[in-house]
């Protein structure tokens, strides 16, 4: 089939924050962007997600989801961005010409830079292995948010919320916007992965009770959901719970279909595509912000990776090469991931001066280690502390010490 081609200094392939705040940036700049988003409307997720908290660290305000989508889709628009919608990116047809199907017909878009901005989402319960039935009812955060804000769909009466981490309260306040009312919330971990400004309310406002150290192992009712069982992991007792609804939260996985197919070089631990400070990755003129890269921070921390790779679009596009010798980053214990994962002195800090950590266990204090080549490079006691289901933001200064022409560089907790 034949393919209309299109020219553009800039593909975003991605409409959420980050991508919309990058294609704003850049076509201020004056060049000529394309976003292309498989949604009907630009936004990403906060364009389904009508609880406020938005736009803090970006905008300095603070607004609800679909607002904050809005007003980013208007800034990109008003700046000089194209955008569309209804347009999924199938694949890659070149080092930086992307395959689109949209409802018009097939296009093949060739540009002087990418930008992937595709985010992240939630393992579904296929993904998790939870065995039993496989009524309707059962669903992600997402999944809900659409069918309840986006279509005004109604849900069942009794949902038990599996994770407890910032987004799981999101799908609470959204069950009870559909008037259902959620009568356990379930979290493997010995604490709930939240802040305590989300589950001391939750618990004492909303009244939901969190079990910690459980977890779900069966869903029950073939027309319907009817019971979930849930296992206590210190004892092993199992209990039922009767529900007619299961929302599957957080346990954030990138949507790196794009990234896989061309070939770019992955973190080990997040899946993601491994980028630099400059958030290039490993095919020159490909750059990948956001949830992409740390699934998952809040959508404006993400709109800040966009803005943070405006200048560095710019440079590639103006002929600029890598600025030093990449060093890699490891995640060391109790560490998953880390963001990015390539240190390239020379080339300025990350975004937000930050880098990006994800842990598995809680530790009360953070006792940040870094270390090279077997020398401890520096030693910070953060005053937070760690978490399971949320980033740990490690200042990007601590890698000040490591040297340039040395190892890898493991960032850890005594």
């Amino acid at each position: 089939m034949s393919r209309t081609v299109i020219t553009a200094d800039v593909a975003v392939a991605g409409a959420g924050p980050s991508g919309l705040t990058a294609a704003g940036g850049l076509a201020a700049a004056g060049l000529r962007v394309l976003v292309l988003d498989r949604e009907r409307e630009a936004g990403g997720i906060p364009r389904h997600s009508d609880h406020t908290g938005y736009g803090i660290r970006d905008l300095g305000r603070i607004m609800t989801g679909p607002a904050y989508a809005r007003l980013l889709a208007a800034r990109a628009r008003e700046a000089g961005a194209a955008l569309r919608t209804s347009a999924m990116v199938t694949g890659w047809a070149g080092e930086r010409a992307l395959d689109v199907t949209t409802p018009q017909g097939l296009l093949r878009v060739e540009a002087g830079a990418v930008v992937l901005a595709t985010g992240a989402r939630e393992r579904p319960r296929t993904a998790r292995m939870v065995p039993g039935d496989r009524p309707p009812g059962v669903l992600t955060t997402g999944q809900l948010q659409n069918l309840v804000h986006l279509h005004g769909r109604a849900v069942g009466g009794r949902a038990v919320v599996v994770g407890a981490e910032p987004v799981s309260w999101s799908a609470v306040l959204t069950l009870r916007r559909a008037g259902c009312r959620t009568v356990l919330m379930t979290s493997e971990h010995a604490r709930p992965e939240s802040y305590a400004a989300f589950s001391v309310p939750g618990r004492a406002v909303l009244g939901v009770p969190v079990a910690t150290g459980t977890r779900v192992v069966r869903v029950a009712g073939h027309d319907a959901v009817e019971a979930v069982e849930v296992e206590d992991l210190r004892t092993g007792a199992r209990r039922t719970v009767p529900c007619d609804t299961v929302v599957f939260t957080g346990d954030w996985i990138p949507d790196d279909e794009l990234a896989r197919a061309a070939g770019l070089a992955t973190d080990p631990g997040s899946r993601a595509p491994m980028v630099d400070n400059t958030l290039a990755t490993s095919r020159p003129g490909v750059f990948a912000v956001g949830n992409l890269v740390h699934p998952v921070d809040t959508a404006d921390v993400a709109a800040l990776d966009g803005r943070h790779v405006v200048r560095h679009v710019l440079r590639h596009l103006g002929g600029g090469t890598p600025a030093g010798r990449a060093i890699p980053l490891l995640a060391g214990a109790p560490f998953t991931w880390v963001s990015p994962g390539l240190a390239r002195p020379g080339a300025g800090a990350p975004p937000r001066g930050r880098i990006l950590l994800w842990p598995a266990e809680h530790r009360a204090l953070a006792r940040v280690v870094v270390t090279q080549d077997g020398r401890v490079v520096a030693r910070r006691t953060l005053p937070w502390p760690v978490s399971p289901g949320r980033v740990l933001r490690v200042p990007s200064s601590a890698l000040s010490g490591a040297d340039p022409r040395g190892g890898p560089i493991t960032i850890s907790l005594a």
